[in-house]
C-alpha cells in the first residue's frame, strides 16, 4: 500500500450565506481543479438559532449535484419539482440540479437549539449538465455502519467500503463518502482508489494523517501502551486535509479520538464556468443560464 501524501492542511473559513446563515467553508469559489470533481464543502454548525434560522430561501442551481448530511437538528426543504420534506439527524439528501432547479433549505435546531450539517457540491460532466433534475432523501437508519474490532466506526453514505455499499446512488461523480470515527490512541489505515481525488475533514476530536514522505512524522508528547506514537501535523476541529495520489490514508487518533469525513471522487477534467449556484463549461452557457433566470425560462 502507498500512503497518500498530505498536500495541504487548512482551517475552514467563517462565511455567511443564504439569508444570514453563519457557517464555515472548507473550500469553494476558488480553483475548481484543486479537488475536481468537488467544487465546494460547507460545515454549517451552530447552537444559536439567530445565526441560522433565516436559512437558504428559494434559489437556483444548474450543472451540479449536492449532497447534504445532517448530524443535529433538521433541514426542511422544498423544490420546483414539488418535493417537500425534512432531513433529521443522520439523514442524507442527494440532489441533482441538472438543467435547473429552484429550491430552499431551512434549518431548525434540536431541543437544545443545536444545528449541524454539511453540504458538498459535486460537478456534473458536460454530457449531464442538462439532465433532468432529481433528488433522493435517505433516512439515517438506512445508512450502513461498520464497527471494526478496534472500535473504529464507519458510516458508508455513498460508495462501497469494507464490503458494504451506501444507499445514495446515481451520483455522476461516483464518489465515496464516509463518516469515520477512530477511538483514542488507535492508528488506522483506510484504502482509497488510486485514481480518485481525496480529502478528509476533521470535525470532532483530533488526529494526525501520515505523509508519504514522513510516514512516522513527528513525536507526540505521550505514550500509549508504553510505546511512543509518531505522527505528523496534529489536526483538530474544522480542518481540511487535501491528499495527493496513493491507495491509502493513515490516521493516528488523538487522546479524545477523532471523527472525520473521508471523501473521494474521480476527476472530470473539463473546463469550468462558475457563477454562484450555477456551474457550466463555458461562459456562453453561463450567460444563457443567467438570461433564462431573468426571463423565467430557467426551469425546463
Amino acid at each position: 500500500m502507498s500512503i497518500r501524501p498530505v498536500l495541504e492542511q487548512r482551517q475552514a473559513i467563517p462565511t455567511r450565506e443564504g439569508a444570514g446563515v453563519d457557517l464555515h467553508r472548507a473550500f469553494g469559489f476558488q480553483d475548481p481543479t484543486e479537488l475536481d470533481p468537488f467544487l465546494l464543502f460547507d460545515d454549517f454548525r451552530n447552537d444559536d438559532p439567530a445565526r441560522y434560522t433565516a436559512g437558504f430561501p428559494w434559489h437556483p442551481h444548474r450543472g451540479i449535484e449536492t449532497i447534504t448530511y445532517v448530524l443535529a437538528g433538521e433541514v426542511a426543504h422544498g423544490d420546483s419539482l414539488g418535493n417537500q420534506g425534512s432531513l433529521g439527524a443522520g439523514d442524507v439528501q442527494w440532489m441533482t440540479a441538472g438543467s435547473g432547479i429552484l429550491h430552499q433549505e431551512m434549518p431548525r435546531g434540536n431541543a437544545q437549539g443545536q444545528m449541524h450539517g454539511f453540504q458538498l457540491w459535486a460537478n456534473l460532466p458536460a454530457a449531464q449538465k442538462m439532465t433532468a433534475p432529481r433528488y433522493q432523501d435517505v433516512q439515517s437508519a438506512h445508512i450502513p455502519e461498520i464497527i471494526d474490532d478496534d472500535g473504529t466506526r464507519v458510516r458508508v453514505i455513498v460508495g462501497e467500503f469494507w464490503g458494504r455499499r451506501g444507499p445514495v446512488d446515481g451520483i455522476a461523480a461516483d464518489p465515496q463518502y464516509l463518516d469515520i470515527s477512530v477511538p483514542a490512541g488507535v492508528k488506522k489505515t483506510f484504502p482509497v482508489d488510486t485514481y480518485r481525488r481525496s480529502f478528509a475533514y476533521v470535525f470532532e476530536g483530533a488526529g494526525a494523517f501520515a505523509d508519504a514522505s514522513k510516514p512516522t512524522g513527528v513525536l507526540l508528547e505521550k505514550e500509549v501502551a508504553g510505546q511512543e506514537i509518531h505522527i505528523r501535523d496534529f489536526s483538530g476541529d474544522r480542518t481540511l486535509i487535501r491528499f495527493g495520489s496513493g491507495d491509502s490514508v493513515t490516521v493516528q487518533a488523538g487522546e479524545k479520538g477523532v471523527r472525520f469525513l473521508l471523501i473521494s471522487g474521480a476527476p472530470i477534467q473539463e473546463p469550468v464556468a462558475w457563477h454562484g449556484p450555477i456551474v457550466m463549461n463555458t461562459k456562453d452557457e453561463l450567460r444563457q443560464a443567467m438570461r433564462e433566470l431573468r426571463e423565467g425560462s430557467f426551469i425546463k
